[in-house]
């Protein structure tokens, strides 16, 4: 024998209204980057690959600087 519970109109809102507020809020994005963007924030890098990273890196040379760039060092 199943036991059903029913629940009147009033807890019927109260619970939809606390599974509302329990909801994070929905953000939308103009463009896939930004969305891209806004996950990369919110997900933290994991320090075994944040080191890996970091020492091969370190190898790299740094990018040349661009033209315009080299023109107003001089002044």
């Amino acid at each position: 024998m199943k036991r059903e519970t029913k629940l009147n109109s009033e807890q019927q809102q109260e619970q939809t209204a606390q599974h509302q507020s329990q909801q994070k809020p929905v953000t939308e994005f103009a463009t896939m980057e930004e969305m891209l963007r806004f996950d990369t924030a919110q997900t933290p890098v994991p320090t075994g690959i944040a080191e890996r990273l970091q020492r091969s890196s370190a190898d790299c040379p740094k990018p040349s600087r661009s033209w315009w760039q080299r023109l107003f060092e001089r002044y």
